[in-house]
């Protein structure tokens, strides 16, 4: 079982103390592991452990491995399963086979253009050769065009980032590969 990495803060650390130490008074023996997780989440003011996690991750996951985060859910298998076509740099090493996991890896791409900027076919070149380590930057280029994801002039010429707000899955990969947990999307989400 994977772990997901949550900060532990604590507003007053006084308080903190004189918590944990009615806590473990109240008990007849040493915690175990869970036990002690819960009296640090109750310590903090949480319910139990479990609260405090659903609060720290920001939403709750089930048993399918899916986040709901608002009106939209996040596959977190899929996430990670794109997230393995990536580096610990960020840098897409392969495209992927699944059209599903392409779209998502696109979204990559295109957080990596600058916004409202129109910029030409050269500097696209070079700012996806950055990106990726498969040295097909036209193929990226139309991809991105074809979903939408960035608009080029008729000619070619000029291509400009489409501005929108990634889907919820999306944003989890992004958040994934920027904390350089490519493969384990739960410790960035």
């Amino acid at each position: 079982m994977s772990r997901t990495p949550i900060a532990f803060v604590a507003g007053d650390i006084s308080a903190l103390a004189k918590s944990l130490r009615a806590q473990l008074l109240e008990r007849t023996s040493p915690p175990g592991h869970v036990e002690l997780l819960n009296i640090l989440a109750r310590a903090t003011g949480h319910r139990n452990y479990q609260h405090f996690r659903a609060g720290a991750v920001g939403t709750a996951v089930d048993d399918r491995g899916t986040r709901a985060t608002g009106d939209e859910t996040v596959d977190l298998k899929r996430v990670q399963r794109a997230s393995r076509h990536f580096d610990e740099c960020g840098r897409l090493l392969r495209w992927p086979a699944r059209h599903n996991l392409q779209q998502l890896s696109l979204w990559v791409l295109w957080a990596g253009f600058p916004p409202r900027c129109s910029l030409a076919e050269a500097e696209v070149k070079t700012l996806l050769n950055r990106q990726h380590a498969f040295a097909d930057d036209a193929l990226l280029r139309r991809a991105l065009c074809d979903h939408g994801l960035v608009v080029r002039t008729s000619d070619g010429r000029a291509y400009r980032r489409i501005e929108r707000r990634p889907p919820a899955e999306a944003a989890a990969l992004l958040r994934c590969l920027k904390a350089g947990t490519a493969g384990r999307p739960e410790a960035a989400t």
